[in-house]
């Protein structure tokens, strides 16, 4: 990323807060349960948050007769210490299905080697796939995502001065950083979990590039903010759109309800209290 350590934390958070927004309608969209502080060894201090992907709005109607509700809902618990972070997501549909994201940022331009610690039999069997914000992707993913549209090679911010991003933009640019994410899926479904951990792989590479995209391309509507300026933002956000989901309520499932009531006691992401794998 063309920016400074420091200056993504500010635009990661309003990003993530304006695609809430527009992904978020009556009962649709993302929903925080739980927002908490917790401490780790591994990553430090940082919020605990719990959250459900609700997706029965971008489902066809003649879908939604043969698909049960748990298939149109993601639940989500993520433990956010910047410059590290580590998501567990899971359908409650699928419960045995688990893709764990582990991030580190750093303040280079992608040359560091082995940024998660992998052990040599992780090494080997770790596949690297570098995401370049500045490519055209014209796969299926791609134009699911929408990063086929979106080209910033022809991109400049009038705040900062940045950009066009043109071929080899990493060696010259500065400042520039670079987030390491750790993906991890298991599907142990006979017959089916190699080509559905391909599957979301693929589409997670597709939203993380179009989020990054979207970064940068906003960078004029978040460059200058302080930490304290965008996280009383997030907070207005938030409650914004929690109030949201709690008008349209009386149309959950029961599924949805049950989650909503244990959500402070019990975690909704099976994942384990130290942030490392989730669980089968």
């Amino acid at each position: 990323m063309p920016i400074s350590l420091e200056e993504y934390e500010i635009g990661l958070m309003y990003t993530i807060m304006k695609m809430k927004q527009q992904n978020s309608t009556s009962g649709q969209g993302v929903e925080t349960l739980q927002s908490i502080p917790f401490e780790d060894e591994e990553l430090g201090k940082g919020q605990r948050l719990t959250k459900i992907y609700h997706f029965e709005s971008v489902i066809p109607p003649w879908l939604k007769t043969f698909t049960p509700a748990q298939v149109l809902t993601l639940e989500e618990e993520s433990w956010n210490a910047y410059p590290k972070s580590k998501t567990g997501l899971q359908c409650p549909y699928l419960k045995r299905c688990c893709l764990t994201i582990e991030t580190i940022n750093k303040d280079d331009n992608g040359c560091s080697e082995n940024v998660h610690g992998l052990s040599k039999e992780l090494l080997a069997k770790r596949k690297v796939e570098i995401i370049d914000i500045a490519s055209v992707s014209r796969d299926y993913w791609s134009k699911v995502a929408g990063t086929a549209k979106l080209d910033l090679s022809e991109f400049r911010s009038h705040k900062s001065g940045r950009g066009p991003l043109l071929r080899g933009w990493q060696a010259s640019c500065q400042p520039v950083m670079t987030a390491y994410k750790l993906l991890t899926m298991d599907a142990p479904i006979w017959g089916l979990g190699f080509c559905l951990e391909e599957a979301i792989i693929a589409s997670q590479k597709a939203v993380l590039l179009e989020f990054h995209k979207l970064c940068f391309a906003w960078i004029d509507e978040w460059f200058g903010m302080t930490l304290e300026q965008i996280t009383e933002m997030e907070k207005q956000n938030e409650l914004l759109l929690n109030k949201r989901f709690q008008i349209s309520s009386f149309g959950s499932s029961k599924q949805d309800v049950k989650r909503k009531n244990k959500h402070g006691s019990k975690k909704i992401v099976e994942v384990s209290n130290n942030p490392s794998s989730c669980k089968q």
